[in-house]
């Protein structure tokens, strides 16, 4: 027997999501679906704030000279067409092979990107509370021992710690 073997149980969705995707990607052109999950990692996170993936066209049987359909904003067109070698010497450099040889650039709105779920506050305990306000209780001016309370509220909400000693 293989000294590796399935993990009988339950397992992540992100180990069944590559084979759950893999036909409606290819339905897009999209067989290498890493195109559109890695597309920031691969042009970089102020070029994918300007444009997307939209569709990846191989020539009829082939693997490698694909041209690449980008959804790019109206403005930020030229400025990526001149870009365009750089983009597709990204792309190739992610696959390890001449993947893409040509971008298509469709000009358009950009899908509205997704936003990082909030996160969750905790409550300040009574005695964090009362040590909060100690400590600000020298400052002088009301205004800015309100500012001084919201923040340091703040941070103690996000779990970053009490203000410090002194």
């Amino acid at each position: 027997m293989s000294q590796y073997h399935a993990r009988p149980g339950p397992r992540g969705l992100a180990a069944a999501l590559p084979k759950l995707t893999r036909a409606a990607f290819r339905r897009r052109g999209f067989a290498q679906a890493d195109v559109l999950t890695r597309w920031p990692a691969i042009v970089g996170d102020t070029l994918a704030g300007h444009c997307c993936p939209e569709k990846l066209s191989f020539p009829a049987g082939g693997t490698a000279g694909a041209t690449l359909q980008v959804r790019v904003a109206a403005a930020f067109a030229p400025h990526l067409q001149h870009l365009a070698p750089l983009v597709i010497e990204r792309i190739n450099a992610y696959f390890g092979y001449a993947a893409v040889t040509r971008l298509r650039l469709i000009q358009g709105p950009l899908p509205p990107a997704r936003k990082p779920p909030a996160r969750r506050l905790r409550a300040l305990s009574a005695a964090e509370e009362t040590a909060l306000a100690g400590r600000l209780a020298a400052v002088g001016d009301e205004a800015l021992r309100a500012a001084l309370a919201t923040l340091g509220r703040s941070i103690l909400e996000r779990g970053a710690g009490g203000p410090p000693d002194g």
